[in-house]
């Protein structure tokens, strides 16, 4: 049975901390929506220089408030680090100019401004006045995003042509009303469920069409910006150079990495992957066989074949739900409101598969999304099994569940704002390996699947460094020096995915400096922290309760990784 957290007594610094996620969920009502706190589902982001600046400022006084304060207990020490780590680098972010100048593919205000609406309640006449409210508001919401990249480039900081030609074929999109979000989405089934026919809801509806017709305007309005006037000002080269890469390295791991030995070690972990995969191909396909071999074998076997995004929905709920079945009480305690997690097919076509925590008070679930691209239509579980895992449980929804489900030990900040792509994305690559030495993935099928992710993981590491840092390839992957072209080339060589797919995560890794390395980093990180608690345990006479130490770990929330790392040393 999963037990309470018992109630701890609020802190100093707690107090500081809550503090500053009121103040930040006014900021960023977008953020507000997505971390579940309510109140702001009407109100809509100021991504003006005026709204940046604003935020900064909050992230400055709030450092200011918490040096005068001493930690009460370990909790507060581990949020007095982190909040002055995160809080630190939002402000040297800003100092950069990194907030102004926020543009690519697939994280930047461009998708944002639209993802939102992904996550705000649905279910009542009130709800759907806060989204039309909310779409009536974005082509403010663009003109002060506009006056930031015209900012931006003023000083000479644009984002590579590349993200900014994607961004501008995104927004045209968006603004087609044919093709366009907003058309669908105020005219779905959603709406039509809630809306009937009386004098209140047809005003609503009125409104929504409204809404839906300024945020397509909106858009047009980013896509020509982007295309006829940022574009011819953005810089052909891709790579972020030394001292970009290495602020996100931080902001993306919570840790400081040799980024030299980082890229020598990501090497070497991508032939140990695909050694391991090739012997992984011989029992799939028998001795002698290559991946390739292996790969075409098992697309080819119609029963691990999935056909359509319904067929492909029902199968990650399914397995999703047995995995949360096995390991409730046996390898981890799943608290009752995490035991449930959606699993959906995202309304856009990018390609993505992606994890949204649930609200603070756990109304709005964890999800799982698979965003498909048109084309895609058959889908193969032993690819997809591991990403199951990932996403869901033991991976994210585990993760931020548990963080969210600390309300009686954690203040607000350190559950629903603190996040670390290199914490959250690291341990769920740990909970794929997890699920591989649980058991979960002995059939042959499957656990090529994990290996083959792994590969894609261990391949961007190679990638995004040595193309962001403009080091030397591999001589058996070409040699001379990375660029994108001979990303691409590599990518394909080690991506085992449709190339709509590979081609969306090569413009990921090159507009988005850091992020993506941040998983295999992560998770090697994450061990080293695991190796060393057992090593502490075993200088002590005894050996680590592995699921003591996952059930600390996630009680903590998403830390900084040197935070994490600093909090099993004392």
């Amino acid at each position: 049975m999963t037990t309470t957290p018992d109630l701890r007594e609020p802190s100093a610094i707690d107090a500081v901390a809550e503090a500053y996620l009121s103040t930040f969920a006014t900021l960023d009502p977008f953020a507000a929506t997505s971390i579940g706190v309510a109140g702001h589902d009407h109100e809509s982001t100021d991504y003006s220089p005026a709204g940046h600046a604003a935020r900064a400022d909050a992230a400055r006084s709030t450092l200011q408030a918490l040096d005068g304060l001493s930690p009460r207990d370990d909790v507060d020490d581990v949020t007095l680090a982190a909040m002055r780590e995160r809080l630190g680098l939002f402000v040297e972010h800003d100092d950069a100019g990194e907030l102004l100048r926020d543009l690519n593919n697939i994280a930047s205000p461009v998708q944002g401004m639209r993802d939102v609406f992904d996550l705000m309640p649905t279910g009542t006449v009130e709800a759907w006045e806060n989204v039309a409210a909310r779409l009536n508001a974005l082509p403010g919401t663009v003109a002060g995003y506009v006056e930031s990249l015209r900012a931006a480039a003023a000083a000479g900081q644009v984002a590579a042509v590349r993200q900014v030609v994607e961004a501008a074929r995104q927004a045209a999109e968006l603004a087609d009303p044919a093709e366009s979000f907003f058309t669908s989405f105020v005219g779905g089934k959603e709406a039509a469920a809630v809306l009937d026919d009386s004098a209140s809801c047809s005003l609503v509806r009125a409104e929504l069409e409204r809404g839906a017709t300024a945020a397509r305007g909106a858009y047009a309005t980013l896509s020509a910006f982007l295309r006829d006037e940022l574009a011819p000002q953005a810089p052909q080269q891709d790579a972020a150079g030394r001292d970009r890469y290495a602020l996100w390295s931080r902001t993306f791991l919570g840790a400081t990495v040799d980024l030299e030995e980082t890229y020598a070690w990501g090497v070497d972990q991508l032939d140990r992957v695909i050694a391991e995969q090739e012997a992984v191909a011989a029992e799939v396909a028998g001795p002698g066989a290559s991946v390739e071999d292996a790969v075409a074998q098992l697309d080819a076997d119609p029963a691990r074949q999935l056909h359509g995004t319904e067929a492909l929905r029902a199968w990650m709920q399914e397995t999703s739900d047995a995995a949360i079945e096995a390991l409730d009480g046996r390898h981890f305690e799943i608290p009752a409101p995490m035991r449930t997690l959606e699993c959906r097919i995202a309304p856009t076509t990018t390609g993505g598969i992606y994890y949204t925590g649930p609200s603070d008070d756990f109304s709005r679930p964890g999800r799982m999304w698979w965003s498909v691209p048109p084309e895609v239509t058959t889908f193969n579980t032993w690819r997809e099994k591991t990403t199951v895992y990932h996403e869901g449980v033991p991976g994210h929804h585990l993760q931020v569940g548990q963080a969210v489900y600390q309300r009686a030990t954690l203040n607000g900040w350190r559950r629903l704002l603190c996040m670390t792509s290199g914490h959250a994305e690291g341990w769920a690559l740990y909970a794929e390996r997890l699920m591989a030495d649980l058991g979960f993935l002995d059939d042959p099928g499957d656990r090529l699947g994990m290996l083959d992710a792994q590969r894609l993981r261990s391949a961007r590491v190679v990638f995004d460094i040595g193309v962001h840092l403009g080091l030397r390839v591999p001589e058996r992957w070409g040699g001379g020096t990375w660029d994108a072209d001979k990303g691409w080339e590599f990518l394909r060589a080690n991506v085992n995915m449709p190339e709509p797919f590979v081609r969306f995560e090569w413009n990921r890794y090159l507009g988005w400096p850091g992020q993506a390395p941040s998983y295999k980093i992560g998770q090697r990180l994450w061990e080293q922290t695991r190796d060393e608690a057992a090593a502490a345990a075993a200088k002590r006479g005894e050996e680590l309760d592995l699921r003591a130490f996952h059930a600390r770990a996630l009680g903590m929330g998403s830390l900084p990784l040197d935070v994490l790392k600093a909090a099993f040393a004392g």
